[in-house]
């Protein structure tokens, strides 16, 4: 049966329903055949005799549904509810990477003209709340993220070499390397396929987080009955370290990427998710697959940290002169999002600091210095204002959050040596007259109060050392104040009517994806 819906459905019809329609069931018989079909089809995937008769059949329904979504075929799904009985084999199958197809289906299904028309699956995903089920969804995504994320690696190995018997034999050449190496031009298209189709699997972690706190509270968690205790969350920042890296390289994996965002807005924004994740630590293996590389860090770390660091990568990693500014606007608020709670809680997270303020400064640099390529670009207004909205409020509470003066200190110096870009990117997009005129008038009058300080006492000693500046800016704090811009510490909920024409996009390829899988 799927290898005759695939063909049937694989065609191109000047009238896609009917023509189908007529092909599977004569329109006078259609309601009967079809409504039979979906019927025994639930039936099989509740109570086949063993598993893989009813896994047969979730492949038939994901055959149909991928090859008929814009037809009125996905009409008979909603009329007999299948949640019941895919949940049921999610329940029963041992292997959590097993569950995969019927996750997707779940995932179509509540997909499925959500904006237009009620949905009953998506109700279904609000109600649902076994716990025990929750929690083994959640790990099933989880393990398709490691999954999708070692194809990636299978590319180009990119974990950094330790000293053995072994490579020093790979290094003369007298053993075999593990993982082929492929010349630049072979790896560049092989990148380019990535994600596997597998990845349809993040509408399924996007649909649940949407409509579930229960889910999101279990893919942050480490209990999910596993003997290793590591959080679904971990395998996730991890592909989605690697797909940020190489998010550029076509459309669909881009789309995946704002996916991925998406979900991790929602999760963030959970004050209780949020405390979860500076609390609980767990190794992840982050991307060195193209530089410039974060410092190196083996061991368990905080969740929060972890995504801070993938967030950054993100942000390095997708400088373009046709900018995504999307990807950017959500990247830079889920940075907001984190620094507020960390900021209002008072929870000072060890992390490089450093290197965030680094990468938003010199992303502010790549704005001032292609600003005739990026100035008419839809969203560059609103990046900008965001981004010097985020700079200023960490500046103005870093002491609440940061765990030490001394990494205070050093984005204090960090903003002193961008003064003169700031004022450049200030007049090149006429911020004087714009809603960001507060932010960044704040960020130059604290550059130029500390550069004044430095120079005056550069007039008495030729050179100052670091530790020298460093005492200039602490003496800085007591002759300056920083007026507090009321709404820094606002953002707006996660709504997905916002992002209606990006998750139709990321329908549709999801849904080609889904045909992958059951071709």
């Amino acid at each position: 049966m799927v290898v005759f819906l695939n063909a049937v459905l694989a065609k191109r019809y000047a009238n896609p329903s009917s023509d189908v329609i007529e092909i599977l069931a004569g329109l006078d018989n259609v309601d009967t055949v079809l409504l039979d079909l979906v019927g025994v089809l639930d039936a099989a995937i509740k109570n086949g005799r063993i598993l893989l008769v009813r896994k047969g059949a979730v492949r038939v329904a994901l055959a149909i549904i991928s090859g008929a979504y814009q037809t009125v075929l996905i009409s008979y799904f909603t009329q007999k509810d299948l949640f019941p009985s895919l949940i049921k084999l999610v329940q029963d199958l041992e292997d959590p990477t097993e569950s995969q197809e019927p996750l997707v289906l779940i995932a179509l299904l509540a997909n499925h003209n959500k904006f237009e028309m009620h949905n009953p699956y998506h109700v279904r995903l609000e109600d649902f709340a076994n716990e025990p089920t929750i929690q083994k969804t959640a790990m099933s995504i989880g393990k398709a993220c490691m999954t999708l994320r070692d194809r990636y690696i299978a590319i180009q190995e990119d974990a950094p070499a330790s000293w053995s018997i072994g490579s020093t034999l790979s290094y003369i050449g007298l053993k075999r390397p593990s993982t082929p190496v492929h010349s630049e031009e072979e790896a560049k298209t092989l990148f380019a396929e990535q994600p596997d189709s597998g990845v349809a699997i993040l509408l399924a972690a996007y649909e649940f987080a949407h409509a579930n706190k229960l889910f999101c509270f279990a893919f942050v968690d480490t209990s999910a009955g596993e003997k290793i205790k590591t959080a679904p969350l971990s395998y996730y920042l991890s592909l989605m370290s690697y797909l940020f890296q190489h998010a550029h390289r076509s459309v669909r994996a881009s789309l995946y990427a704002h996916l991925s965002l998406f979900i991790l807005q929602i999760l963030i924004e959970e004050p209780t998710i949020a405390k979860q994740m500076c609390e609980i630590s767990s190794p992840v293996r982050l991307c060195r697959q193209r530089p410039p590389f974060l410092p190196l860090f083996s061991g368990d770390r905080p969740l929060a940290a972890t995504m801070l660091d993938v967030i950054v990568d993100g942000i390095n990693h997708n400088l373009r002169k046709r900018l995504d500014t999307d990807f950017y606007i959500l990247s830079i608020g889920i940075l907001l999002r984190m620094i507020i709670y960390l900021s209002k809680t008072h929870t000072r997270m060890s992390y490089h600091w450093s290197e965030l303020w680094r990468s938003l400064l010199a992303f502010v640099r790549f704005l001032t210095a292609y600003v005739d390529d990026l100035k008419n670009v839809p969203g560059t207004d609103r990046l900008i204002h965001d981004l010097l909205g985020l700079l200023t409020f960490a500046m103005t509470t870093g002491e609440a959050f940061l765990p030490d003066p001394a990494s205070y200190d050093d984005l204090f110096y960090k903003l002193v040596e961008t003064g003169e870009t700031l004022t450049k990117l200030r007049d090149v997009y006429s911020l004087d007259k714009s809603s960001s005129s507060t932010s960044i008038n704040t960020l130059i009058g604290v550059s130029k109060h500390y550069t004044a300080l430095i120079e005056e006492q550069k007039a008495k000693s030729k050179s100052l050392s670091p530790r020298e500046i460093s005492k200039i800016i602490k003496q800085g704090y007591e002759t300056f104040s920083i007026e507090t811009r009321e709404g820094l510490d606002r953002w707006d909920k996660y709504r997905e009517a916002d992002h209606k024409a990006t998750l139709k996009k990321i329908a549709r390829v999801a849904v080609a994806d889904a045909k992958v899988l059951v071709s």
